[in-house]
């Protein structure tokens, strides 16, 4: 096509082919990594959504012949309420660019737009792990952004509440050590000791994910964990590795990074373990990524600059519940 010649519908057909083609090829991480649960939102439905989560009573009583038998308890958990928040950009196809044939310059502008609805979902979803040991942080919009789960504290903390029960449990690794055997033990044990229903009592959950970000010690030392045959620490060979295909390896690249995406080396080194099954992370998607794109009417040129105006828009958003599903460390020694 000579953009020089060509008309805005022809145009607008071009620009939704590079829009999709810059959409296609950003990975969803965070979508895909199994640490949240999306939901399409019907349109007209409000802006909000409340989640709670309903305990009940792990195991059956006995009953004596003849006896009436005991009625479960049914605990409610706690409740969070999802928000939704729109995003956007606009790009203008100048003058210049359709009577000169700029091609390139048009097409990077247009397949970078189908990247930019993704990518923020998925820094706004890294970043409920970024922060996980606080209650909120400013985003790069400078709005306060509320990330406390249902018991209205940090999604990773030493002493969470619950609903039915005085008992408090922990999910955040005392002392943060880095990725290691023992550490991983160590993570393993917050499963075994400090995983619990509403009423306090142990539950059983399946721990299916092993999370770290994308530092390159931390990824090396997950894949020889994972994936080598035999015990990576062993003195002899033959030793059979426990940890061999136990965890899906997940690697989070904007985890290390600040509220604006910038490289945060304060974040290097976290990492931690999840269980997709029972995550209580959610994003609801109100609106789907898409390309706006200019009406016919005058040509759709905008009258004093001469442009052609694209813009993206999306709009959803994220809540987690309660944290007993996800158990995380720094990596860096803190106490």
């Amino acid at each position: 096509m000579e953009l020089n010649t060509a008309v805005l519908s022809d145009f607008v057909k071009l620009a939704a082919v590079l829009w999709q083609k810059g959409y296609d090829s950003v990975p969803q991480v965070m979508m895909d990594s199994g640490l949240f649960k999306t939901m399409p939102i019907p349109a007209n439905t409000g802006n909000t959504r409340e989640f709670s989560e309903i305990d009940s009573q792990e195991y059956a009583k006995e009953k004596d012949q003849g006896d009436q038998a005991q009625r479960a308890q049914v605990q409610q958990g706690y409740t969070k309420t999802m928000k939704s928040k729109r995003v956007a950009l606009d790009i203008g196809i100048t003058y210049e660019h359709r009577t000169q044939n700029k091609y390139p310059e048009i097409t990077e502008q247009l397949t970078g737009s189908g990247r930019q609805v993704s990518n923020r979902i998925d820094l706004d979803l890294a970043h409920r792990v970024s922060f996980a040991t606080a209650t909120s942080y400013v985003n790069m919009d400078g709005r306060t952004v509320d990330i406390t789960v249902g018991d209205d504290l940090q999604l990773a903390y030493s002493a969470h509440t619950l609903k039915g029960s005085s008992t408090t449990y922990r999910n955040i690794l005392a002392n943060n050590p880095r990725l290691s055997k023992g550490a991983l033990e160590a993570i393993e044990r917050l499963v075994v000791e400090e995983t619990y229903n509403q009423f306090g009592e142990k539950m059983t959950m399946p721990f299916d994910i092993l999370f770290t970000t994308d530092d390159p010690n931390t990824v090396n030392t997950a894949r020889e964990y994972l994936q080598s045959t035999s015990d990576v620490e062993g003195a002899h060979s033959g030793i059979k590795n426990v940890y061999a295909s136990k965890y899906r390896h997940v690697i989070l690249p904007r985890v290390a990074t600040d509220n604006v995406g910038s490289p945060d080396t304060d974040k290097r080194y976290y990492w931690g373990i999840a269980s997709s099954l029972m995550t209580t992370g959610k994003l609801g998607i109100w609106e789907a990524a898409r390309l706006k794109a200019p009406a016919d009417m005058n040509a759709g040129e905008e009258f004093s600059t001469d442009d052609w105006n694209f813009g993206v828009r999306g709009g959803y958003g994220i809540v987690i519940i309660s944290a007993s599903w996800f158990k995380m460390s720094k990596g860096n020694g803190d106490q």
